[in-house]
């Protein structure tokens, strides 16, 4: 059992009051006896975690004088670490890829251990690596400093770290997401890392065993990073209310993430937010339709309990049915099972009375059941209170009103995913659908299949909607240079957009450096005047 205490300015701290994780194919097989273990464990009824195989962690939850020495050691060590010079901060990003990709089997095991079907959380490691790559920080490099002579001066483009930033992931997968915390600190900030309480593993392992030893290593000060566990609204609130925090980083859902947003703002901070997706993804009539029934599927990946997975399709009504009859096909073959299989791709389904009332609303209104419709037992067997959803598929008839179902308006966290199909395109068909995505209240990703260049054209130059579109490819894949997150909407908030958080926890700086000027004829030059050197 690895134990992970709450690490503040480089030292770990111990407590009497501690979260354990218990392997999630132990609860899968054997729920309610472990689940006790758990509970005893956390009580302290028990301490006998450590002799346990499937006990495979414990972090600390954090007492509020040391919440509070975090905030203070990362203020005490803003200015030193912001002040080191970027290729040493730059150098924290190559060594957390290098680390990331010599443990990578490790780090898989760690999230497969909380839950993570082992094929997804290959995923989630590919976007960390991604996100560190050699091209990425190439893009970091020039987003961070830009600088030009004219004349007799040097004048200098550079982004400034905003001071403290305090990182809440998800739960859903919260190891992968806290790595954005690391463009934060190359940025030049200190961080404030909360593992949450449900899933604080892989938190404390990505961050204690990888990113702290670098850290230590290009000689930051202690106070750069701490890792602290507890109550979320307790954490948020006091972070809110302080004045030694800069920036909140907040994954979560929309309602909840708006709200923080507006409080930040009010007490001066800057809110970066990663909130709920509900991804569009359009098939035109030209499209490899075995390729976009392929990307489709993607919906159900993690059984759809993931933000940036397709939540609906449109579908252009010439080659609609062929799409549905490949995807039902390709959805059906998307088993159960225990995380450890590399062939399961399915989670157990948290919000099942969702799923239904959604479920139910949609047909009620004519949506059609194409495959799944129902909960199954970890051997695929279809039960009335099995922990899985089949992969379900439903056809919605008509663009107008399609909105009107919460299954197409909201996001799902579950995977149902509802195909749209317009009616016979009139030849405005394309403006309607551009309309459709661009009404969307949300706006994490969009996707598109197709392979004529006005369509291309028309969807990338008029949609506005969303952080990231991408044609003809992975919904979710990651590419190198774009951003994995950020969004518009109800996904970022108000200030949404791509979120580079290098940029989104810095501010830019301009600065002028003449040589020889003459201060009463710089006042009054201008680009138009012939004494003007170039």
């Amino acid at each position: 059992m690895r134990s992970y205490g709450s690490y503040i300015a480089g030292s770990d701290v111990p407590s009497e009051s501690w979260v354990y994780t218990v392997r999630a194919s132990a609860l899968l097989a054997d729920f309610m006896p472990n689940l006790k273990v758990k509970r005893e464990l956390e009580r302290g009824k028990r301490d006998d975690g450590d002799s346990l195989p499937d006990v495979v962690a414990r972090c600390a939850l954090t007492s509020e004088d040391h919440l509070r020495e975090a905030l203070e050691r990362a203020r005490e060590a803003a200015p030193a670490w912001g002040a080191f010079p970027l290729e040493t901060r730059m150098r924290l990003a190559e060594r957390v890829h290098e680390e990331v990709l010599r443990r990578r089997e490790e780090f898989v095991d760690v999230l497969v251990a909380e839950g993570h079907p082992r094929r997804l959380a290959e995923w989630e490691i590919a976007g960390v690596l991604q996100g560190t790559a050699p091209e990425t920080l190439r893009l970091w490099r020039r987003q961070m400093r830009e600088e030009h002579r004219i004349g007799p001066r040097t004048l200098v483009l550079v982004r400034k770290p905003d001071g403290v930033v305090v990182l809440s992931p998800p739960q859903n997968a919260a190891a992968s997401n806290s790595v954005l915390g690391v463009p934060a600190l190359v940025a030049g900030n200190a961080l404030v890392v909360k593992a949450p309480r449900s899933s604080p593993y892989g938190v404390m392992f990505v961050w204690r065993e990888i990113v702290a030893p670098i850290l230590e290593e290009v000689g930051a000060p202690a106070g750069t990073l701490s890792l602290v566990c507890g109550q979320p609204n307790k954490i948020m609130n006091q972070w809110l209310e302080s004045p030694l925090v800069d920036d909140i980083f907040f994954f979560g859902g929309s309602e909840r993430g708006i709200q923080i947003g507006r409080e930040a703002v009010a007490r001066g901070k800057k809110p970066v937010l990663e909130l709920a997706g509900n991804d569009g993804c359009v098939v035109w009539k030209d499209a490899d339709l075995d390729l976009a029934a392929e990307a489709l599927t993607e919906s159900f990946f993690g059984s759809g309990q993931i933000c940036m997975v397709p939540k609906y399709a449109v579908v252009h009504p010439d080659v609609a049915d062929r799409l549905l009859e490949r995807l039902a096909s390709l959805a059906a073959k998307i088993r159960p099972g225990y995380p450890e299989d590399p062939e399961v791709l399915l989670s157990p389904v948290m919000r099942t009375d969702d799923y239904f009332n959604h479920l139910n609303e949609a047909t009620a209104a004519g949506a059609r059941v194409m495959t799944g419709g129902h909960r199954v037992e970890l051997d695929g067997t279809v039960s009335d209170t099995g922990p899985f959803i089949a992969p379900t598929v439903l056809r919605v008839d008509g663009l107008d009103g399609a909105r009107e179902l919460s299954a197409v308006r909201e996001e799902t966290f579950f995977p149902l995913l509802p195909v749209v199909v317009p009616a016979a395109d009139d030849g405005t068909l394309l403006d309607q659908v551009i309309a459709f995505l661009n009404g969307n209240r949300y706006g994490l990703r969009n996707s598109l299949w197709t392979t004529d260049p006005e369509v291309i054209e028309a969807v990338a130059t008029r949609v506005t909607n969303g952080g990231l579109l991408k044609v003809n490819d992975s919904h979710i894949g990651f590419v190198p240079c774009l951003s994995t997150h950020g969004g518009t909407g109800l996904t970022g908030g108000p200030f949404g957009e791509l979120n580079y958080p290098l940029l989104r926890t810095s501010h830019l700086q301009g600065i002028s450096i003449a040589e020889g000027v003459q201060p009463r004829t710089a006042v009054f030059e201008s680009a138009a005047s012939a004494e003007v050197v170039r």
